[in-house]
């Protein structure tokens, strides 16, 4: 989710195309379309006039040039090239605002996603210029157009129904929306059950807006544990403890998007969506961090004051010298190993964790069509 301080050091985008390349003979090459929030923006907000960016230090400390452009996954950029290769792929979708995002580099996909926003417009309000979801659609009808343009109609339509799509998006209108402050206005005209309901509703417009413009195979994650993150632990948690309220908003939330998914796949009459229940992947090494080789799951990588989990993420923020021993980078964001742990998940995890089948069952079964 995108915080109203600041987002992540890896990319669920590019970790997910290091796992694509592990099955690439099962499967031939095939656009990779994302949307959502920070979790997977890999730059929009760079082109934009908003306070959610993470474009300055401590962001790239890992990648080769130490020099952030945005993406929340410098280090991992690098890494992925030769596995998105294997599926076909020459490099990872770039962000659709990028001025290099035009010719052949339109045949790979683009990134819609931008740090802030939330499946309600209101969400994230404070970040004042960020595409909104309903923005990132339209961007993607733009895409199909000049796709169309550059190699007809009809093979624009097969790349997109042939293409992945990925969406993250939902925590933001808990974290900066209903709890933004005491008594926000949303929190003033809705019950938290209500709300959920009313979140809920709206994402499932949003996904089959999505569907109507051709989207065949879209991976839906839910919020993780939200009340447990180093910034809650910070602002909301007692003797720390995770803030219940959130974690009751997530267990709220994340059930009832499983059973929309459900029933839309149901309505379509094929597997359209596919969730992935990221509030037990991301409690597992929450729970257990030792476990899963990390020191702490409350302290943040980058950050200041209780938990590191106050403030922005910056040049004057404590920076840990080993990221990897930390589950979170900053004090929303997971860190790149822990993501590395979702990803595998993602990838071949049980029906506990994804629903109806993994990712890798997915390529196989198109694969075969």
């Amino acid at each position: 989710m995108a915080s109203s301080s600041t987002f992540s050091d890896f990319s669920m985008v590019l970790l997910l195309l290091l796992a694509f390349g592990s099955i690439a003979p099962l499967a031939d090459a095939r656009a990779f379309f994302i949307f959502g929030d920070s979790l997977v923006d890999s730059g929009n907000n760079n082109y934009l006039a908003t306070t959610a960016r993470a474009d300055s230090p401590p962001y790239g400390v890992d990648y080769p040039s130490r020099r952030a452009t945005g993406r929340q996954h410098e280090y991992m950029m690098f890494q992925c090239l030769p596995a998105a290769q294997k599926i076909g792929l020459s490099e990872s979708p770039l962000p659709y605002l990028s001025p290099d995002f035009n010719g052949k580099k339109l045949l790979i996909g683009a990134n819609f996603a931008s740090a802030g926003v939330g499946v309600l417009n209101d969400t994230g309000v404070q970040f004042v210029n960020i595409l909104r979801m309903y923005r990132q659609l339209e961007l993607f009808q733009e895409y199909q157009r000049r796709l169309s343009a550059q190699v007809g109609s009809k093979q624009a339509h097969k790349l997109v129904n042939q293409a992945l799509v990925l969406i993250t998006v939902g925590g933001n209108d808990f974290v900066n929306n209903y709890y933004l402050v005491p008594y926000s206005a949303r929190s003033r005209q809705y019950r938290l059950p209500d709300y959920v309901k009313f979140v809920i509703s709206e994402y499932q417009r949003l996904l089959m807006s999505l569907y109507k413009l051709g989207a065949r195979r879209v991976l839906v994650t839910g919020t993780g544990p939200m009340g447990c993150v180093p910034a809650e632990l910070a602002m909301r948690g007692t003797n720390g403890g995770c803030s219940e309220e959130l974690q009751r908003a997530a267990s709220l939330y994340n059930p009832q998007l499983v059973q929309m998914l459900n029933g839309l796949n149901r309505q379509i009459g094929k597997d359209v969506f596919i969730s992935a229940n990221t509030q037990r992947m991301h409690g597992d090494f929450v729970s257990d961090p030792q476990a899963f080789g990390f020191v702490t799951s409350q302290i943040a990588c980058c950050g200041q004051g209780p938990y590191n989990g106050l403030g922005l993420c910056t040049q004057l923020s404590n920076l840990c010298p080993n990221r990897a021993l930390y589950a979170f980078w900053d004090p929303f964001h997971p860190s790149e190993k822990a993501n590395r742990l979702i990803v595998e998940q993602i990838m071949t995890g049980s029906n506990e964790y994804m629903h109806p089948m993994n990712l890798s069952t997915i390529m196989a079964m198109d694969s075969r069509t």
